[in-house]
């Protein structure tokens, strides 16, 4: 229980990851002090209240990313902040307003209000993968993607990879205030996530899945994939341990989607799941 006593915030609670995370940290005896878009909604906010210690120490606000000063009342108090909350959309024809605006404002507007709090340790910001791999250097077997990588604006922008430049830009933004107003910054970068949903919402991963289980054909693409459990635990190392710094990338395996359906027959024989 080394949270015990501790208060902290998540922002976008009720996201994938972060329902992990609320409940991870509950159960380390954390305060957790959660923000949602709609804390009336149930489907954003029933399986939080039902997490074990909840009723004592978990309590939710309203924050919308693109509005400056949403987040003050929420991180007020912490010690650390879990910036989670950022639009995750693979296909639209607004990206500016849709995916780039609420990434990169929403990031720096949490970042604002933790700059308005000098007893917040640090700030660990889910990043992603994606503004790691994507700059048109070849992914040949022998090549070793680390910490190193960044993704490239310009190339992200150039093939309409919007998401994956939502991510690249609200990292950039993220780094360049921290160091300009001292803030202990630490950003993770999960793969694909996978593994348990219990948010009564399919995110897009597990959307993702579902239409390859519902197609006749899959793409000739390899996942990168990483345990929902393993990146919450993974965010809670990075604020806990005084050592961690910089980027932090997560994937738990690499394995071509054949393999992927390999695992899924012998687990769910009858699954009618495509072959080509």
């Amino acid at each position: 229980m080394s949270g015990e006593g501790r208060v902290v915030c998540v922002t976008g609670g009720s996201g994938y990851i972060a329902s992990w995370l609320v409940k991870l940290l509950l159960q380390r005896g954390y305060t957790v002090k959660a923000t949602v878009l709609d804390p009336n909604d149930p489907k954003q906010t029933e399986h939080l209240l039902a997490l074990d210690g909840a009723k004592e120490r978990l309590q939710l606000f309203k924050a919308n990313l693109v509005e400056e000063g949403t987040f003050d009342s929420a991180v007020d108090g912490c010690e650390g902040v879990f910036h989670t909350a950022s639009p995750v959309i693979l296909s639209t024809d607004d990206p500016q307003n849709v995916l780039l605006e609420p990434a990169v404002k929403g990031t720096l507007n949490v970042l604002k209000s933790c700059s308005k709090v000098p007893f917040i340790k640090r700030v660990v910001v889910t990043s992603s993968i994606a503004t790691v791999l994507f700059n048109g250097k070849p992914l040949t077997p022998n090549v070793v993607v680390d910490e190193t990588w960044f993704s490239d604006p310009a190339f992200c922008k150039e093939n309409k990879h919007w998401y994956r430049l939502s991510k690249t830009l609200a990292e950039d933004a993220a780094w360049k205030f921290a160091n300009e107003n001292g803030i202990d910054l630490v950003t993770i970068h999960p793969g694909f996530v996978i593994g348990p949903v219990f948010q009564p919402t399919l995110n897009v991963t597990m959307k993702i899945i579902l239409n390859y289980i519902t197609g006749q054909t899959f793409p000739n693409e390899t996942l990168r994939s990483v345990d929902v459990r393993d990146v919450a635990n993974a965010h809670i190392l990075a604020f806990e341990r005084s050592s961690a710094s910089g980027r932090y990338c997560l994937v738990g395996q690499v394995a071509h989607l054949s393999e992927f359906f390999k695992i899924l027959r012998q687990h769910y024989p009858t699954l009618p799941l495509p072959e080509k």
